[in-house]
């Protein structure tokens, strides 16, 4: 990380931690305006009010056809909807369903990344083809946010019916149309920014995802603004909303403890929302050897079942864990990857 940047980071904490939070708010900003860069999941306001979705959006459906058999490939698409519009890539496997409809898994890029970079860095194309699984990479566009970040911290894009889920679940239905998906096997997961993004999907539609998966991200709800969301990633978010029982949506979360962009506080966060507050502490532990050692526990439900996983990367930076080629990833760590692939094989659409 550029050094001066560093600094800007730790002094923002320092602000954050003593409750000023304006002050960090406006040290932010400045820098945004520096051109010093930035790293996935940072809040970046520079998209004004007028540049991101602030309506209720309505998906357009396709016309209605039968879905067929094609051969595999990543290829470049474009959904619309009433507000605005989306690219996305999408991988199909060799022989696309013609062994019956395919798991479609969801994934969401980092900020300053892309379909390209985020598909190249998690290596997930290689592992769905061995699996016959779909991959569907939505793009964030420069114009709702300059730097490419999902904005999973503004309040116009957590809820169901506007903003950014509806986007992506109206990918997901096209996908659904255009090729032979099995609707009880759809999962999404994220990095940082695309991480909180999965988060919120898997609260604004447990009816659309069977599971979620959340690396180096925050729960939904974490934030509401920019000065809510610097607060949450660097010391934790609040408690998770609702009841505090959690929303039982099966969850695999990934963070690496030496995150110094996100704070690791926020992992058990995500867990909590999943599988309420009480329990988030009470999870069977075993350890992980490698290159980089991982804790990894296990939260289960009443009847004995897997809702969520909690993997804490010792050492790890923020990062896709056991990543390879592209930006942000950990080769060192744990595969992230094939470990979310098999915590969402055994996940069926409740």
């Amino acid at each position: 990380m550029n050094p001066d940047l560093q600094k800007l980071m730790a002094q923002a904490a320092r602000l954050t931690q003593g409750g000023q939070l304006a002050e960090a708010t406006t040290l932010l900003r400045s820098w945004m305006g520096g051109g010093l860069g930035t790293v996935p999941g940072m809040p970046q306001d520079g998209a004004q009010d007028a540049d991101v979705i602030d309506v209720t959006a309505r998906r357009v459906d396709a016309p209605e056809q039968e879905p067929t058999r094609q051969e595999g490939g990543f290829t470049a698409h474009s959904f619309a909807g009433t507000a605005d519009r989306r690219d996305y890539k999408l991988f199909l496997p060799a022989g696309a369903g013609a062994a019956g409809p395919m798991p479609l898994l969801v994934m969401l890029h980092g900020c300053t990344q892309n379909p390209d970079d985020f598909a190249a860095g998690t290596r997930m194309n290689q592992l769905a083809q061995a699996r016959g699984w779909a991959v569907l990479y939505p793009a964030q566009s420069r114009k709702a946010n300059p730097h490419g970040c999902w904005n999973w911290f503004k309040h116009t894009h957590q809820t169901r019916e506007r903003g950014e889920p509806a986007l992506i679940a109206g990918m997901v239905e096209q996908v659904m149309v255009n090729h032979r998906i099995d609707p009880q096997r759809i999962y999404v997961a994220g990095l940082s920014a695309g991480g909180a993004m999965a988060a919120i999907l898997g609260e604004t539609h447990p009816d659309l995802f069977a599971a979620v998966g959340v690396h180096s991200g925050l729960a939904a709800g974490a934030a509401r603004d920019l000065s809510s969301a610097m607060a949450a990633m660097q010391t934790g978010a609040p408690a998770p909303r609702g009841n505090g029982q959690g929303s039982g949506m099966p969850t695999i979360v990934f963070h690496g403890e030496a995150d110094s962009t996100v704070n690791v506080a926020n992992a058990r966060a995500v867990v909590a929302a999943s599988v309420g507050a009480a329990a988030a502490g009470h999870g069977e532990a075993s350890s992980v050897q490698g290159t980089r050692g991982a804790r990894r526990e296990v939260f289960r439900a009443a009847d004995g079942s897997v809702r969520a996983e909690l993997w804490l990367v010792h050492g790890a930076p923020h990062a896709w864990s056991g990543g390879g080629p592209g930006s942000y990833t950990d080769p060192q760590g744990p595969d992230a990857s094939a470990e979310m692939l098999r915590f969402f094989a055994a996940q069926r659409l409740r």
